[in-house]
Order: C-alpha cells, then structure tokens, then sequence
C-alpha cells in the first residue's frame, strides 16, 4: 500500500471512530445500556481510534522510509485488525449473535502482528549523522 493511501485509510478509519463513538454514547446509549453491551461497544471503539492512530504513524513512516515495506504490511494489518476485532464487536454490541465473540481473537492477533511489523520495519531504520 503506498503511503498516501495509508493515510488516507487512517483518516477515514479516524473519522469512522470518532463517528461511531458519538453515535453510541448519544443515539445507541439506551439500547446499549438496556442489553448490557455498553463496554463492548466502548472497546470496540477505543481500539478502533488507537489503531487509526496507528494508521497514521504507519503511513508517515512508509513516506519517510518508502524502501521498508513493513510499514505497508504492518498498515494492512492494522486495517484487518479494525473491520474482525472492532467490526465484531460493534455487531455483537448491537445484534446479541454471540458467536461473533469467537472471531474477534482473530482481529486481535492481527493487531498484534501489525505492532510486530512496525517493530520489524524501524529495525531496519538506518540514521546516518552529519
């Protein structure tokens, strides 16, 4: 993924959690409080944002780096971390379908992966001095 697009992604991944997170704390917070389901919906939305943040980072290393793709693939993960881990978790917040929380891990360790490949990518950063 080129670096523009990877921030793009985190601007509207950025956006989509700052959007999401007003949706439930002022239009679902009825609906999430009846069900019990209002500190799922809070995960799901705190790993969204920090993980766009993420994104970010992500996308102004690969411009600052273009030859470490790791920047690129750790942002792929990132990308695959949101829609399984936080995806699953705003459905089972609205929905109820519990099997959703036995995909959720998957997202998990996608994240993971990502930090993984942004550690991977900054080993290889070389500084040279003047």
């Amino acid at each position: 993924m080129k670096p523009k697009h990877i921030i793009q992604s985190a601007a509207v991944f950025g956006a989509l959690a700052v959007s999401l997170g007003a949706f439930g704390a002022h239009g679902l917070a009825a609906v999430l409080a009846s069900t019990g389901k209002a500190a799922t919906y809070e995960t799901a939305v705190s790993y969204h944002f920090y993980h766009s943040l993420g994104l970010l980072l992500l996308g102004v290393m690969a411009v600052q780096f273009p030859s470490i793709k790791a920047f690129s693939q750790a942002a792929w993960f990132f990308i695959v971390g949101i829609l399984i881990f936080s995806g699953t978790l705003y459905t089972l917040s609205l929905t109820g379908i519990a099997i959703l929380g036995a995909i959720t891990p998957l997202g998990g360790v996608a994240f993971i992966l990502g930090w993984i490949w942004l550690f991977l990518g900054a080993s290889k950063i070389t500084i040279r001095r003047n």
